[in-house]
């Protein structure tokens, strides 16, 4: 386990969710009943009997839990750019540190360490102790319910107490300039009648503004301040029940959406190859009204749980296919694994990576990702649009590309392209008539109908093997499914291709016709046939299986992308 999966695991722990995984829970249990322990020790110290006859326990208990819980705050502290980039750097840290619960951590925790050097008053101590009880809000869903209303209604609390504020700020000046003739030596300045004015809120406990007014204006001030007093604590207490509801609702429809994604994720159960292969693979899509008619979920439900998935999409057909066909729209779920924020990168440590530059606008990920899991490649693939309206590729990148992912992206694969003897294939799909004589298309020089290996543009330098890879692929696909391959006639690689942003020696794009993969019903058997060409040719000295989970069916485990082991 390396350094940043620890942190991760570590975030995962500390995430104060008392729902996640068992021995997540486990810590989160162990850490609540510390809090508790140390509380009952704070509590049974102010009886001098309990401390007389178990002081030395008592010290015991205050010493392991502060050393437990030091252990602890340090690695929230560690982990929690994990949390949020907000946290990231030294100064990330800082913030973090002065967050609500980062400020009660530090406080309940670190001033026993200063008392070694400085003297610090027991009372004192004791009660920065006692704060630690405040660490219990984390794992309370009511106490998180309530700061997320106040959060989400704090504007309109600003704005009530200035209007209260505001309006009683002038009450006063016209308080003190009624009451100053009427009783000159108490009204001697403004600051009596603002001060009076605001203590009428809190009741005046001290009685440090006992100055009533006596005159009748003075005395219809004061009934006015009265309602105001009503309306600081009634506005403020409706603004907050208001969110309350809000938040209530909005945790409702959380929970109603993750409900939605996995019952749309379970009509993804692994579907066999009954006719070609007899592999189990993950559907390539369901029609939206079939999860309609089938998981009793209405278009807007599926729609809203698309869009708050991570592992979902919807996508129309037609779009894969040319206008000349005259295609029907049909609009379908995809489903997709995701482990990366841009999308997936799965290390096999071969020396193969399949990437998909563009799944997101063009559909083929299913079938360039079980190329990849078929053949033991690595798999990287964009699956995410940060943009929806403005819509972008990998396939074709410009130098000043600023994208959020686009760094990760392309460093994800120059990592698995360092590998001795590596080759990169771009798969990217092709929306040819289906009158068109190829289906399967070797990207790699500048220019359209040049198949010569003389460009210098060209990404690939072993053009034996490659003319290998070419020559065993096209006649597998023509004599098992009479498909044929061609090179650069239709395609060709432009200036700002993503092979001129990777290292490695060999890369190069195979486009497939979108009718291929997507409606044919041999497709498990092409992915299989080029995955096995690819082994044959590129990684000819290299053992490989079939992954176990697609070879035989694991009952409860069959149901999407995620029940696939990497």
């Amino acid at each position: 386990m390396n350094i940043n999966t620890f942190k991760c695991e570590l975030s995962r722990v500390f995430d104060d969710d008392l729902h996640t995984k068992q021995w997540h829970n486990y810590v989160d249990y162990a850490i609540i009943g510390l809090i508790i322990i140390s509380t009952l020790e704070v509590f049974a110290s102010t009886y001098d009997y309990v401390v007389e006859q178990y002081g030395s326990i008592l010290h015991i208990i205050d010493y392991a839990t502060t050393f437990i819980f030091t252990i602890e705050v340090v690695l929230r502290i560690w982990c929690a750019d994990m949390l949020s980039d907000r946290y990231k750097g030294f100064w990330g840290r800082v913030r973090y540190c002065f967050s609500f619960y980062g400020l009660i951590d530090i406080v309940s925790t670190f001033p026993f360490y200063l008392n070694f050097f400085i003297s610090f008053p027991y009372v004192a101590l004791k009660a920065l102790r006692i704060a630690r009880l405040l660490r219990i809000f984390r794992y309370i869903k009511a106490f998180n319910i309530l700061s997320r209303a106040m959060s989400s209604k704090k504007e309109e609390m600003v704005v009530s107490v200035q209007f209260l504020t505001i309006v009683t700020l002038i009450l006063s000046f016209v308080l003190f300039f009624v009451e100053h003739e009427a009783q000159p030596d108490v009204y001697d300045n403004g600051w009596k009648s603002v001060l009076w004015a605001f203590a009428q809120y809190i009741g005046d406990p001290g009685n440090f503004a006992d100055t009533p007014p006596i005159t009748f204006i003075g005395r219809i001030i004061a009934c006015i301040i009265g309602v105001l007093g009503i309306a600081i604590f009634a506005v403020p207490a409706g603004l907050i029940g208001s969110g309350f509801s809000e938040v209530m609702e909005e945790d409702n429809l959380k929970e109603k959406r993750e409900n939605d994604i996995q019952r749309i994720i379970h009509s993804f159960k692994f579907e066999k190859d009954q006719h070609f292969t007899s592999l189990f693979l993950v559907p390539r899509y369901k029609d939206m009204n079939t999860v309609i008619t089938r998981k009793f979920l209405t278009q807007d439900d599926i729609i809203k749980a698309v869009e708050a998935s991570d592992c979902l999409q919807l996508y129309n057909i037609a779009n894969a296919m040319n206008a000349e066909d005259q295609p029907e729209d049909k609009i379908v779920i995809i489903n997709y694994y995701r482990n990366t924020p841009y999308g997936c990168c799965i290390d096999r440590g071969s020396k193969v990576t399949i990437v998909a530059t563009s799944n997101h606008t063009e559909c083929i990920g299913w079938f360039a990702y079980h190329i990849a899991k078929i053949g033991g490649f690595n798999y990287v693939a964009r699956e995410c649009e940060t943009d929806t309206d403005n819509p972008t590729t990998f396939y074709n990148v410009p130098n000043d590309c600023n994208h959020p992912h686009w760094a990760m992206f392309r460093d994800d694969i120059n990592r698995l392209a360092s590998r001795e003897g590596s080759w990169v294939i771009a798969l990217l799909g092709a929306s040819g008539p289906l009158s068109r004589p190829s289906q399967f298309h070797f990207c790699y020089n500048s220019k359209k109908h040049d198949s010569s290996y003389d460009d210098p543009q060209s990404r690939v330098t072993d053009f034996a093997t490659f003319d290998k890879l070419y020559n065993h692929l096209s006649t597998e696909l023509e004599n098992r499914y009479n498909y044929k391959c061609d090179k650069n006639e239709w395609y060709a690689i432009g200036k700002q291709n993503i092979a001129h942003h990777i290292e490695s020696k060999n890369i190069f794009t195979l486009r497939v016709e979108c009718f291929v993969w997507m409606f044919e019903a041999n497709r498990v058997a092409v992915i299989k046939t080029i995955a096995d060409s690819i082994n044959a040719v590129l990684e000819s000295d290299v053992q490989k299986t079939l992954p176990p989970e697609i070879v035989t069916r694991r009952a409860g485990k069959d149901f999407g992308m995620q029940d696939y082991v990497d």
